[in-house]
């Protein structure tokens, strides 16, 4: 089964100071290569398809590089954020579930996405990849509790990875800009899928030194 991927890409990546002045954030490089081709490289090994990468941020950067690349554009003259993004690339990614990948985390260890497309079932509403407690780097307080069950209650040591399959349905009835929590709502239960490798947010400079330390780079 493969499933359409909506790589998060457009936002203006403030935590990194003067490093995305002139760049947006998934071109700033970990362990010698720019964060959005990591999550793309994710995407192919998954086989997720068709894919699409949202831009706002320096857009006319991201753009160049990606040209000629197997993924889709969904440009975004104003900011949408993560929930307002999706909706507004629906046209290109369908109407139905969809994976979500956060450009802005380093991965070491199995596929997130491919972990996800196994693992989603039908009526889950939504399934996000967790890392477990005291294992997330350069990342603060968790978000979740992950129940005995397998759902998801907020507040806890659980960490969101910004990695998820989700029912693009409630989408319908949402206009404007937007969070990814308003989609969650939506659905009510959400699921958690924890994760057996290691995970690191690269948000912030320090967030880049500790990914390739995570990574054995440098």
């Amino acid at each position: 089964m493969s499933l359409a991927l909506m790589v998060m890409a457009a936002g203006r990546g403030t935590r990194m100071g003067a490093l995305t002045a002139d760049r947006p954030k998934p071109l700033l490089a970990v362990a010698g290569r720019p964060l959005i081709d990591h999550a793309l490289a994710l995407a192919e090994e998954a086989g997720a398809d068709p894919v699409v990468v949202n831009l706002h941020h320096h857009a006319a950067l991201l753009r160049a590089h990606l040209a000629g690349r197997r993924v889709r554009l969904s440009e975004e003259p104003e900011l949408l954020e993560t929930g307002g993004g999706l909706k507004a690339a629906l046209p290109l990614l369908g109407h139905g579930p969809v994976l979500t990948l956060n450009s802005d985390a380093a991965w070491r260890g199995p596929n997130p996405l491919a972990l996800l497309r196994d693992a989603w079932r039908p009526g889950m509403g939504a399934l996000l990849v967790l890392i477990p407690p005291g294992r997330a780097r350069a990342h603060g307080a968790g978000d979740f509790t992950l129940r005995p069950d397998g759902t998801l209650a907020w507040g806890g040591p659980w960490t969101y990875a910004g990695a998820q399959v989700i029912g693009t349905g409630p989408l319908a009835a949402m206009t404007g800009a937007f969070g990814m929590r308003r989609l969650w709502d939506a659905h009510g239960t959400l699921h958690g899928l924890p994760y057996p490798g290691e995970w690191c947010d690269v948000g912030t400079p320090e967030g880049i030194a500790e990914a390739e330390r995570m990574l054995g780079h440098g």
